[in-house]
This record gives structure tokens, sequence and C-alpha cells, in this order.
């Protein structure tokens, strides 16, 4: 994978991670609860940035967990991302939350590139 630099900025361009979560049926509101309550401090240990959460208002279905994170680089999410999916506390939240079966039915990722003209560069 190429860097990205900006040609005005002279300053690598981040890289986003779309992420998709289908909820389970029923079990939207587990997910969120796992993010707002867990997840998010760890990934803070870690230095894993979210760009923002959102939920479907009006479309194709209403039981997605959408949320992007920015990265520097493929490397600095693969380093990163790894050293979370193994954590003894994510684990342990991930047993305890599932508890009663999966929350998560689905998960759909991209990596996105900044156009130039975008709003985020």
């Amino acid at each position: 994978m190429r860097e990205f630099i900006s040609p005005t900025k002279k300053e690598k361009i981040v890289i986003y991670e779309l992420r998709i979560y289908t909820a389970t049926p029923g079990r939207l509101p587990d997910i969120l609860a796992r993010f707002r309550d867990h997840t998010l401090k760890i990934w803070d240990r870690y230095g894993i940035r979210q760009a923002g959460f959102w939920t479907t208002l009006v479309g194709p279905d209403s039981s997605t967990l959408t949320y992007l994170l920015a990265w520097e680089s493929l490397a600095e999410r693969e380093a990163k991302w790894n050293a979370f999916v193994v954590d003894p506390e994510w684990l342990a939240v991930r047993a305890a939350t599932e508890k009663d079966g999966p929350i998560v039915a689905s998960i759909a990722n991209s990596f996105l590139e900044p156009t130039p003209f975008s709003s985020v560069n």
C-alpha cells in the first residue's frame, strides 16, 4: 500500500476503516452498550481512534451499527488491532456480553482513502 501525501499539506492522509456490524435480532442495544461501557476504554489504551458511530435512522436495516476508525497507515492498524483482539480485558468483556449468545450476526469492513477534495484532508 502506498503512502498518501496531501499535495497541499505535505503530510500523511489518514486512512479510514468503515465497519458495519449487523446485530443478532434484538441485540443492537447490547452492541451499543458494549462499545459505550467497555470497548472504547480499551481502545484508548491502544491508541485506536474512532471517527464516529452511527445507527440507521432510515434505510434497509435498522439493526446495524456503522462506525469509522482513523489510521495513519495499514501497518498501524494491523499492530493496534492485533493487540486489541487478544487483550485479556476485551476477551473477558466479549465473553460476558455474549454469555446468552452472539450479539453480532456479521461484520463488514472496508478501508477508505480520502479524495483530494474531501473535507477530512
